[in-house]
């Protein structure tokens, strides 16, 4: 815990997301107190995406997505969830540089609450 996920296009193939990781983790440990340690976060690139109806990639007309989910224990505070997702999305600004083929940048973030059956393993 905190388990972070972040969906992007191959527009964002260039950005360097093991920075985006490392500059959100402390956001996290601030925001909703979790331990640095426990932050774990996986970029994963989506194949395929269509905005509307233009398909996306690098195609001159090609929107470019993001989204990064934010997986807690239950416990924090709706403000708390919101204040935290302005934060990775003020991240993402910064972290996220135009590109050529990109003509438009979609960004979110959401903070969810772990189910209770959550469970994990560290050996």
């Amino acid at each position: 815990m905190p388990q972070i996920t972040v969906e992007r296009s191959s527009g964002f193939d260039h950005v360097d997301w093991n920075a985006f990781a490392l500059a959100l983790h402390p956001v996290v440990v601030e925001i909703a107190a979790a331990r640095l340690e426990a932050c774990k976060t996986r970029v994963l690139r989506t194949e395929a995406d269509v905005v509307g109806d233009v398909v996306g990639g690098t195609e001159p007309s090609g929107s470019a997505i993001v989204h990064v989910t934010l997986a807690l224990l239950a416990g924090r505070s709706d403000e708390t969830k919101a204040k935290l997702t302005e934060a990775v999305l003020d991240l993402l600004r910064k972290h996220i540089e135009p590109t050529d083929g990109v003509s438009a940048v979609h960004a979110s973030a959401e903070v969810r609450d772990l189910d209770p059956s959550y469970r994990k393993y560290e050996s």
